[in-house]
C-alpha cells in the first residue's frame, strides 16, 4: 500500500495552496494550476463545498489530481457545515482521512464551543482526545486550530500552543491578529518563541491591518508551512499571499544564520 505524503518530518516548510470551491471540478481547475505554480501541498476547505458534492468519489476524485502532495482539511462549522453538530464534523473528518486526506484540522472548542476556539471544558477535552485517536487510526495526521483573531500576547499564544499540543495534535495552529508594526514585529517574534519552545511543528498566522510580513515570511522563521491561494477572488483569503509570490519569496530568500569564514 502505497503511503500518504506527510506534512511531518520534512526539512523544509511548505507552500500550501487554499482550495475554496463549491464543486469538485472547481478544485481539481484550482489544484492543477497551483501545481505550475509552486505549490508543495494543498489545503481544502471541505466546509465551503456544496454538500451534494461531498462524496466519497468525488472527494478522492479531487485528492487524485492533487497528486503525491499533502493535502491539509479543513471542516469549520461555518460555509454549508452551519446547523451540523460538532460530532458531526468530526465523524466527516474521520471519513476523509480515510479516503485520502492527510492532515485534518480539530478545533480547539470541538464539543465546547469558545469564544478563542480553545475549550478548557473536561468533557470536551476527552472527547477531542478521541477523535484525534480516531483520525490517526483512520491513517491521518491532526492539527489542532484556535482562531483567537486579535492581538495575543506570548504568554498566551504559548499556553494556547502548549493546550493544543497535550492533546495529542501533530501541528499547533493558532490564528491572532497585528494591527499595527509593533504588533507584527512582535507577531515575528512570537513565531521565533514557538519553534523553541514546542516538541511539535506549528503554523502561527495573523490577521488585520498589519499580518502580510508575518503570513510571508513565517515559514522562513520556522512556522511548518504557508497559506497561499493560487488567484483571488470572492472566496479567496485576501489575507494570505499568492502562491507564486510566496514562492519566489521563499526560494530567494536567504534567512539561514551566518556561519563564520
Amino acid at each position: 500500500m502505497q503511503q500518504k505524503p506527510t506534512f511531518l518530518g520534512q526539512n523544509k516548510p511548505l507552500l500550501c495552496c487554499m482550495v475554496i470551491t463549491e464543486t469538485a471540478d472547481q478544485a481539481i481547475i484550482t489544484a492543477r494550476n497551483a501545481a505550475f505554480e509552486g505549490a508543495d501541498a494543498y489545503g481544502y476547505q471541505i466546509c465551503r463545498m456544496d454538500p451534494t458534492q461531498r462524496t466519497e468519489e468525488e472527494i478522492k476524485r479531487v485528492l487524485r489530481y492533487m497528486g503525491n502532495r499533502p493535502v491539509y482539511i479543513t471542516n469549520y462549522r461555518h460555509g454549508f457545515n452551519k446547523g451540523k453538530s460538532d460530532d458531526e464534523i468530526g465523524d466527516e473528518l474521520v471519513d476523509l482521512a480515510k479516503w485520502g486526506a492527510t492532515l485534518c484540522d480539530v478545533m480547539g472548542d470541538y464539543y465546547h464551543r469558545e469564544e478563542n476556539e480553545l475549550t478548557m471544558d473536561a468533557a470536551a477535552i476527552d472527547k477531542q482526545r478521541r477523535l484525534i485517536d480516531r483520525i490517526h487510526e483512520a491513517g491521518g495526521e491532526v492539527l489542532m486550530s484556535s482562531h483567537v483573531l486579535k492581538y495575543t500576547p506570548a504568554e498566551e499564544v504559548l499556553r494556547i500552543a502548549f493546550e493544543q499540543q497535550k492533546r495529542g495534535a501533530d501541528i499547533v495552529k493558532i490564528v491572532t491578529a497585528g494591527n499595527s508594526a509593533e504588533e507584527e514585529m512582535e507577531n515575528l517574534r512570537i513565531t521565533t518563541l514557538l519553534k523553541k519552545e514546542l516538541d511539535i511543528p506549528f503554523l502561527f498566522l495573523s490577521g488585520g491591518t498589519h499580518c502580510r510580513f508575518h503570513r510571508m515570511i513565517g515559514p522562513a522563521l520556522g512556522c511548518v508551512m504557508g497559506l497561499c491561494v493560487q488567484q483571488y477572488d470572492a472566496r479567496s483569503s485576501k489575507d494570505q499571499p499568492l502562491l507564486r509570490a510566496a514562492r519566489a519569496v521563499l526560494d530567494n530568500f536567504d534567512y539561514l544564520p551566518k556561519e563564520r569564514l
